[in-house]
């Protein structure tokens, strides 16, 4: 009644025109309510034409639309913790804290991120990395290419995806975006000399590579040509390039050798389990072409402990390997079936395991073809006092690549321009 009281006496107060009478249903039977005396009186209804409300009169609807995920998105805005009695207490979240939180739930919708502050953007890739949204399909690819196209190797500058090539078929695209690589392991992937990844290597977002390891990758001769194609004509792509590991690819022979000699910054090189044919005849060509002598021990350069993944999106490459890991895991009902076929007496087949050498055993059994350069990896020692004798050495290695020079340039035309590698540089 209260109710019906306020409501009246708002509906007098605030209209100018009569509304006529107003009718409310108590308890099954209509009254009408009496706007002089403000009492009930139970009345018929009369048929004559009135208006409830004034003509200025309006109602604003509002709805109640949340979720229980946009509940739960409100105890967010505080921080809960138990004093010394034990007593829960919570206190309000720092406001940057509340509008990171919203920007990061949102990343996929900024524009650019170029001129942002360094140390913002690692907090704000940080919030957003702990919501996972660089794992979702879509809208991660497109949030992760606004951070490397702004940061580049602050995002990540050393990638390690040995044995990962399920990671690599299942997120090649986000893989691709990262940019200013210094370091990129691909050991043990059998990618072939035409996945798309390898192709990728030869382009300009990924010039900064000087630590390249392709082991055991199923490479052949045809697979280096593409890849050095930039570099022996067009002087492009991987010429910043320092160490380089082509080893357990039995199908790169003498010829795949001769791609390499492109690469004139390499310090260390290892070819130990390929298919060569004259392996002094190469090690000689090595030495007086790019100046790399055979090393009798191995080389700690190419220990795959040397190359870890590092960056703000570290933990974004772990995120994929376990959601890579979750999809392709066993099926639980493989048990049961194994269960029905004892009942119907039949007995489960077992498929012949195909063993494998590993590519290290191989590697030993072949012998190992690394190289490194002689004033880079003894640097660190003290001169010698054998000087004539080094510059005899250094005569002499003059001479010999003075001629292999002239031999090169006569054969430029028919070697570094043929039609196989003008069609290889269209495609770039």
């Amino acid at each position: 009644q209260n109710w019906m009281w306020g409501m009246s006496y708002c509906l007098h107060s605030e209209s100018h025109w009569d509304t006529g009478p107003i009718y409310v249903r108590e308890n099954g039977k209509l009254h009408v309510v009496n706007q002089g005396a403000g009492g009930l009186q139970g009345v018929t209804p009369s048929t004559r034409p009135f208006r409830l409300f004034s003509r200025g009169f309006s109602v604003e609807l509002c709805l109640n639309r949340e979720d229980d995920r946009a509940r739960r998105q409100r105890t967010d805005h505080f921080i809960f913790t138990y004093t010394k009695e034990g007593n829960l207490r919570y206190s309000a979240k720092s406001l940057f804290s509340l509008v990171l939180g919203y920007i990061s739930d949102n990343v996929d919708h900024i524009d650019s991120l170029i001129g942002f502050p360094e140390q913002i953007a690692e907090k704000l890739f940080s919030a957003a990395e702990a919501r996972q949204k660089f794992t979702e399909p879509v809208t991660g690819l497109r949030a992760l290419q606004k951070f490397t196209e702004a940061y580049g190797s602050l995002v990540l500058c050393s990638l390690c995806l040995r044995n990962r090539y399920l990671v690599i078929s299942e997120k090649l695209e986000e893989i691709k975006s990262f940019r200013e690589l210094t370091c990129l392991d691909l050991s043990c992937c059998k990618l072939g000399d035409e996945h798309e990844l390898l192709e990728h290597l030869t382009k300009e977002a990924l010039s900064s590579v000087k630590r390249l390891l392709l082991k055991d990758n199923s490479l052949s001769d045809a697979g280096l040509r593409r890849m050095t194609a930039p570099v022996r004509v067009l002087k492009k792509g991987l010429e910043n390039l320092l160490v380089l590991d082509l080893s357990c690819n039995p199908k790169i022979t003498d010829v795949g050798i001769g791609y390499l000699l492109s690469f004139k910054k390499l310090n260390c090189l290892d070819i130990s389990g390929t298919g060569l044919k004259d392996v002094n005849a190469v090690i000689k060509r090595i030495q007086m072409q790019i100046g790399l002598v055979h090393s009798k021990v191995p080389l700690k350069e190419f220990d795959h402990s040397n190359c870890r993944t590092e960056g703000w999106a570290e933990q974004t490459v772990l995120q994929w390997e376990q959601a890579v890991t979750e999809a392709t895991k066993p099926q639980d009902n493989l048990r049961s079936r194994t269960a029905a076929l004892h009942f119907y007496g039949k007995t489960r087949r077992i498929e012949k395991v195909v063993t494998r050498k590993p590519a290290e055993a191989e590697t030993k059994a072949s012998g190992t073809l690394q190289f490194y350069k002689e004033n880079v990896q003894n640097c660190h020692l003290p001169l010698k006092k054998e000087v004539a004798g080094s510059h005899e050495l250094k005569n002499n290695k003059k001479r010999a690549l003075a001629e292999h020079e002239r031999e090169r340039t006569s054969k430029q035309k028919h070697l570094c321009l043929t039609v196989e590698d003008w069609d290889l540089l269209n495609t770039y």
